[in-house]
């Protein structure tokens, strides 16, 4: 069990926050949630060692082993996915080679019964031991198991990790925390780089292992699946809640209306009492009255109501300038990276006003489509740019790409003109970056906050074509949700990258689905297409889609033969001819049963002999029950022909 107890913390002349306390158990699956700049992240560096706090204490039990996904990890070269993901099990390996040199040298000695020799399976069968408890026999199962649940394909096992984008490379860096055995683990953002189906995996892998975690995440359906309990930062306190995100959001606003109800009938309750007192002070008959309420005060506890941090970005895009009717077309569009072919033949053409959503698996192609319509990358086919075409481009890592060492202020007056200069502290105003933050670095910024900085540097151009890429990644639930307002307001073509449904309802009037080097278009927003699919959720689209193509690649592995569907039928035949059997054969056996209970108490047993052919019928059942065994065992080996 890991406790913090009122922890504090002070970070250039202001509190990040103060008097932090609460303790983690085993099998507590802990959502951290608060706005971008609250201290979520610092905190789960706090917690791992990495930083130091103010005051206060941070207690973890002798041997408490801690994993930390981080959002910062070190680039890695010249070693495989197998070989990265290995290095969880240091001490697995090392036994490994131990176990190799004793068996070698075993197979040389002969003098077997000399002490030296008895030492050595003495040694054997410590470290054989040792190795089975931490795992030795399983753990490259595990390894497998873990990897291909976050993505990855046994043919990528044995590529080298540099050949993968930073975000696979996380999902190597995710993949290795999973396997270590760890206490607790710290997981920062971990979805942001994940795809549906590998959101629900984790959701699952947690939900099944005893491991305490702490997660820090926007994403409100994966912290409503996978998390048991959650504590929200808040102007620098923390409150606790025993329950997942959805029943907090409940909670909360319902204490924080019991919390204002009751401060609003005290403070009626004492002002009645100092008019009393008022009243009766001056009075010598009313005097020790008057007292009485004056020590009443005193001793009355002042209720206070759960701060709440309730700012907000505020802003607009700026109107769209007119442009031509089509603003982007793409004809037999074809790319491939390497062997893998990304996008096969696809056509797209998109008109002033379209507002477009791109879905489907991480790696079918949507940034890559976003980038060939961008002529940032090299491709087959044609792509056309509509009549003053002016596009405003939010790319996934357009937050990372900032120079760290400007300060906020200077990142926006280096991207701007002279004329938008000049109003540059109030348009980062807007988007929450006031007095002192602006001076801040942008390498000290949140993720959220340089999300926000990007936002505030792309909106300084007024742009017809908006294309966010994964916009929402870093953003908390609150940004995303002005985000959203500001883009339903907008007025000029809008295309979306995105896996967050509830982030897409109500923006988008088309969706254009990616599978398998296609692109399916549905003419309505993102319910339109959910709809369409028969789905109520997003994950389940990318997990149907995945057990679709395995039906489908199975379906074109197999024979289509009028024997082989005859065979079939034959088959089913058979299972229903089986069911039947096993069916009666459970009568007979039950008839049988209470036949021979009630035949051995001697009362039954006279009853059953006055019965007419009683025991002819108890025979006639029982070469039945023969019979239907035989018949069962054929129908098994005929089943097992199939």
């Amino acid at each position: 069990m890991l406790s913090l107890n009122k922890i504090a913390l002070h970070f250039g002349g202001e509190t990040l926050f103060q008097d932090i306390s609460f303790l983690v158990n085993p099998g507590d699956r802990i959502g951290l949630i608060g706005r971008n700049g609250a201290g979520k992240s610092t905190l789960l560096k706090i917690i791992a060692g990495k930083i130091s706090h103010d005051s206060g204490e941070v207690a973890r039990p002798n041997g408490y082993k801690i994993g930390f996904l981080t959002q910062d990890i070190q680039h890695k070269k010249g070693i495989t996915i197998w070989e990265e993901t290995a290095t969880s099990f240091e001490e697995i390996q090392h036994l490994e080679k131990k176990l190799e040199q004793l068996n070698s040298e075993l197979a040389t000695r002969e003098d077997y019964e000399s002490q030296a020799y008895m030492d050595l399976v003495h040694d054997l069968t410590e470290f054989q031991e040792r190795y089975q408890l931490l795992g030795g026999y399983t753990y490259q199962a595990d390894m497998e198991r873990v990897l291909i649940g976050l993505g990855f394909t046994q043919a990528e096992f044995s590529r080298n990790i540099e050949t993968f984008s930073g975000g696979w490379q996380m999902r190597v860096e995710l993949a290795k925390i999973l396997l270590q055995k760890n206490d607790l683990l710290l997981l920062d953002e971990p979805t942001n780089h994940l795809d549906i189906e590998s959101i629900m995996w984790l959701e699952e892998f947690l939900k099944e292992n005893q491991q305490a975690a702490i997660i820090v995440s926007h994403d409100r359906a994966f912290l409503n699946n996978a998390t048991n309990r959650t504590i929200e930062i808040s102007l620098g306190r923390s409150y606790d809640f025993p329950v997942p995100y959805h029943k907090f959001v409940e909670l909360r606003a319902d204490i924080r209306e019991k919390q204002m109800a009751a401060k609003k009938n005290q403070e009626k309750e004492i002002k009645q009492t100092q008019e009393l007192i008022d009243r009766f002070r001056a009075k010598a008959s009313k005097a020790s009255f008057a007292q009485s309420l004056i020590k009443r005060l005193d001793k009355m506890d002042i209720l206070e109501v759960d701060e709440e941090d309730d700012r907000e970005m505020h802003f607009r895009f700026p109107p769209a300038p007119h442009s031509g009717k089509v603003v982007l077309r793409g004809t037999d569009i074809e790319k491939s990276y390497g062997e893998k072919q990304v996008l096969t033949k696809v056509d797209i053409e998109i008109e002033r006003g379209d507002k477009i959503a791109f879905v489907g698996q991480n790696g079918q192609g949507k940034t890559t489509l976003v980038k060939v319509l961008l002529e940032e990358v090299e491709h087959g086919g044609k792509v056309e740019t509509g009549h003053q075409v002016k596009v405003g481009y939010y790319a996934q890592n357009q937050a990372d790409a900032m120079d760290g060492n400007k300060t906020v202020l200077q990142t926006i007056e280096d991207a701007a003109d002279d004329e938008t200069r000049k109003r540059a502290r109030s348009l980062l105003g807007s988007f929450m970056f006031t007095g002192e933050d602006v001076d801040k670095k942008v390498k000290v910024l949140s993720g959220g906050e340089r999300g926000r900085l990007a936002l505030c540097k792309m909106m300084l151009e007024p742009a017809n074509v908006l294309i966010l890429d994964e916009p929402t990644n870093h953003l908390d639930m609150r940004a995303k949700d002005v985000l959203q307002r500001a883009l339903q307001q907008y007025d000029g073509t809008l295309i979306l990258v995105s896996h967050d449904r509830d982030f897409l309802k109500g923006l988008v009037n088309k969706t254009y689905e990616f599978r398998e080097g296609k692109i399916t278009p549905y003419l309505g927003g993102i319910e339109f297409f959910l709809e369409q699919r028969k789905i109520e959720d997003m994950r389940l689209i990318e997990k149907r889609s995945v057990e679709q193509k395995e039906r489908k690649e199975k379906r074109d592995t197999r024979k289509d033969s009028r024997a082989e569907r005859d065979a079939e039928k034959a088959k089913k035949k058979v299972e229903r001819d089986l069911q039947k059997v096993e069916e009666d054969i459970e009568k007979l056996e039950t008839q049988i049963a209470e036949w021979d209970e009630r035949l051995l108490d001697s009362e039954e047993y006279a009853k059953l002999s006055a019965q007419d052919g009683f025991f002819e019928e108890y025979e006639r059942t029982k070469k039945q029950l023969q019979t239907t065994l035989e018949s069962w065992e054929n129908l098994h080996e005929k089943l097992s022909e199939f």
